[in-house]
């Protein structure tokens, strides 16, 4: 149970603490903070002074341990815990009497098999669902989450909180907020919870109700990052794999945050060579199906590093947007070409859309902040 009047041991702040807990991969646990404050510092294409720690990326738990439990379960995030990762990536929504729950679709009909909506039930209804892949469990709400993570020896383990945007945005981050406020952390959930914004529009209310809160936008495009990033450069980034590792475009853009200091992060990775890419790239996370797998990859790679000095170093700055050294079938290769096809149009047509409703980015996302 959670104790609501203990303190921590020891003062925590957000950022890398080196001689707090270490992970299964050498890496301190903890939210990566921007290492600069300073707006002008902190835009892309502007170098800050401070160097980055050379660490392996954090072992970020998509949806907890998903690749071998039922996805947002309480079961698939203490399963992730103790394999060691160092966060828990989850979703929220809204029930229909306003409680918050850990799910990912909107629809319940792929995990829980109930052909409706989360938003169609009240949470009495939701906390008798079980789901439809094996050992079947309940939908959690967030406060479980909250409450098991609230014990001391877990307090090195943060959260990102994907905040999806089937319900009304008022709502769910106010709602966010109230349980979050609901569950007193034996460490400030501030320094443990990381709302991640799919637009400007999530960025400006988290902002209203979450304020001591650092904050992350999730997405797949560079160019709404960038925009954001203008305007609100203590904004950490969570980008689809493939939109980093596209040719000049992705390279060019983990150059621009890294010089910038804003921490990074990468979803979903599940492949072993896509996991070596991130790690060569210097991500400050990626966020995987798999975390076990992911921290014997960086593992491996630390290993392999050490003794190669400033050769290793050039080794792994020029795998940005290179190819990885270990082997892909044949097979994969096909699957994987079919698969950035699909990426480019999708996002071509995304994009096309996107600038015929609101405009560019650089127009549009500084109207919506109110600068």
């Amino acid at each position: 149970m959670a104790r609501k009047n203990a303190k921590p041991a020891v003062e925590q702040t957000p950022l890398l603490n080196p001689n707090g807990p270490i992970m299964k991969n050498g890496t301190p646990a903890g939210i990566p903070a921007p290492r600069s404050r300073d707006a002008a510092a902190a835009t892309l294409g502007t170098t800050t002074s401070e160097p980055r720690p050379q660490l392996p990326p954090q072992a970020i738990a998509h949806r907890g341990y998903k690749a071998l439990f039922p996805e947002n379960t309480m079961l698939a995030f203490r399963a992730a815990v103790e394999a060691g990762a160092h966060a828990i990536e989850t979703d929220l929504h809204l029930s229909r009497d306003g409680v918050v729950v850990i799910m990912h679709d909107h629809k319940l009909k792929r995990c829980y098999g109930d052909d409706s909506k989360v938003s169609d039930h009240d949470w009495s209804y939701l906390s008798k669902l079980r789901t439809v892949r094996e050992p079947r469990q309940p939908m959690p709400q967030l406060v479980e989450l909250l409450e098991y993570l609230n014990q001391p020896e877990l307090q090195h383990v943060w959260i990102m909180l994907d905040i999806k945007r089937d319900d009304d945005p008022t709502e769910i981050i106010r709602r966010t907020a109230e349980t979050l406020h609901s569950v007193p952390g034996i460490r400030p959930w501030h320094e443990r919870v990381l709302p991640c914004c799919w637009s400007a529009e999530y960025i400006k209310l988290c902002k209203q109700f979450l304020p001591k809160y650092q904050l992350a936008h999730v997405g797949f495009s560079t160019t709404y990052a960038r925009a954001l990033a203008r305007h609100e450069p203590a904004v950490s980034v969570s980008m689809l794999y493939h939109a980093l590792a596209l040719p000049v475009f992705g390279p060019r853009f983990v150059r621009d945050a890294q010089r910038a200091g804003l921490p990074l992060y990468s979803w979903t990775v599940n492949e072993p060579d896509r996991m070596e890419w991130c790690v060569r790239a210097g991500l400050d996370g990626v966020v995987t199906d798999d975390p076990g797998l992911f921290l014997d990859v960086s593992r491996r790679l630390a290993e392999e590093g050490k003794g190669k000095g400033k050769s290793g170093k050039k080794n792994a700055a020029a795998a940005v947007g290179g190819r990885s050294s270990g082997g892909v079938p044949l097979s994969v290769r096909a699957w994987r070409v079919f698969e950035w096809t699909l990426f480019v149009v999708g996002l071509f047509i995304v994009v096309n859309i996107y600038v015929y409703r609101w405009g560019l980015p650089q127009m549009q996302v500084p109207k919506v902040l109110g600068k």
